[in-house]
């Protein structure tokens, strides 16, 4: 489920015809003048805004693009915060190359259609890349079958079986009942039993709290959420995206260290 950042156009409408209108009443207030003088200033007012209604619309999209950097600055910093959360809590799964100079980050949903959607790409990307790391975050939020879904992978990880597992249940389709999520299980090799087991620990039941407790703090809610690099990216990404950011967290990463080693010397 991808999260939507696309501005409101009526309430920033609305915000800014309130502020003109504080505005021209802190001026009246602050400004000492008549009856007669404060009408012809309103007047004033109205009649420019009026003769040029692209005012507002710049004043709209200038409040639009500072409101978007912004959130994108509290974005970062919030990563930034959670970094070691993010990408060395000890207990995710790490695909791709646990010892790559780049590191994703996808919180995931089992039923999501679009987690599934993006899967392949994600997937081709982290393996043409070769120096890539991907965290794997469960974060059920679509129901039983979801919560279900993540507990087994979850504890499919004490067989090291959780990969080829994960796989798997990212390219079932229909619905993910106890039986079926055991049936794939047992397709891709894993001792059903233990693994039933395993999804009722108080281990795996605190991975997914602890995904959700870090997703709340990011003020992530849907999925795939991307994190690559400092780039926080909700929704579904293309392929060749998803190559762009990847290739420029990693230059932007080297002229940092070139920077550094500048310093130092």
């Amino acid at each position: 489920m991808p999260v939507s950042g696309k501005p409101k156009t009526l309430p920033l409408l609305a915000l800014f015809v309130a502020i003109v209108a504080i505005g021209i009443s802190l001026y009246g207030f602050l400004t000492p003048r008549g009856a007669t003088e404060d009408a012809a200033f309103g007047d004033r007012v109205k009649a420019y805004l009026m003769e040029n209604p692209g005012v507002l619309r710049e004043a709209l999209i200038t409040l639009s693009q500072r409101e978007k950097q912004a959130a994108a600055e509290q974005q970062q910093a919030l990563l930034a915060t959670y970094s070691d959360d993010l990408q060395n809590d000890g207990y995710s799964f790490i695909a791709g190359n646990p010892e790559g100079d780049v590191t994703i980050v996808e919180f995931f949903d089992y039923r999501c259609g679009y987690c599934k959607k993006s899967f392949p790409d994600l997937m081709k990307a982290v393996q043409e890349d070769g120096n890539t790391r991907l965290v794997l975050k469960e974060f059920p939020i679509l129901g039983a079958e979801s919560f279900l879904a993540s507990q087994a992978a979850i504890a499919s990880l004490e067989q090291g079986k959780y990969e080829g597992f994960h796989t798997a249940l990212m390219e079932s389709r229909g619905s993910l009942t106890k039986e079926r999520i055991l049936s794939i299980a047992e397709e891709s090799g894993l001792d059903t039993a233990k693994l039933q087991t395993d999804m009722q620990s108080d281990k795996t039941r605190n991975v997914i709290e602890k995904n959700h407790e870090l997703a709340g703090k990011l003020g992530i809610s849907g999925t795939p959420a991307f994190i690559i690099g400092d780039q926080f990216i909700p929704g579904v990404i293309s392929l060749e995206d998803m190559k762009t950011v990847i290739n420029a967290v990693r230059a932007q990463a080297k002229a940092a260290g070139n920077a550094a080693d500048k310093s130092d010397s």
